[in-house]
């Protein structure tokens, strides 16, 4: 008679859970876009020149600006009318992001943690109000 060997069952391991997020972006006016530095690697060029199907060379030159005194390559900006100035990819009437799918790491990791102070106040200061609508802006 055959010997009988132990069988270990493979068991599918659930993927690592996700910390609960505690901020909903679509809400929110675009507090983290209205940094004066939004700053891009290589690789977001890249990303960026593949969304728009231009040169590597094209993105660089139509979507970035290099600031001498952070010594950075950053995206460029618009007039906005809450914040004066927001990433030149914003829709400033629907507010939010235009290249969402090809948007800079910088922008896919923020807030890297599962709360984001800017909802946190924009959220306390809308039920503060009562209003669902209101935009506490800060004096920059």
């Amino acid at each position: 008679m055959p010997k009988k060997h132990r069988v270990i069952p493979i068991v599918k391991q659930a993927a690592a859970a996700k910390p609960r997020v505690h901020y909903d972006c679509l809400k929110c006016p675009g507090y983290c876009c209205s940094y004066d530095i939004i700053e891009v690697g290589k690789r977001d060029i890249a990303r960026l020149a593949k969304h728009f199907e231009v040169s590597y060379q094209q993105a660089e030159d139509r979507f970035t600006k290099y600031d001498r005194d952070e010594k950075v390559r950053s995206l460029r900006h618009q007039k906005d009318k809450l914040f004066g100035k927001i990433c030149t990819f914003f829709d400033t009437k629907k507010r939010q992001c235009t290249i969402y799918e090809a948007r800079p790491k910088l922008c896919r990791d923020y807030p890297a943690e599962p709360r984001c102070g800017y909802y946190d106040f924009l959220k306390f200061e809308r039920d503060h109000q009562q209003d669902e609508t209101w935009v506490a802006l800060t004096d920059r």
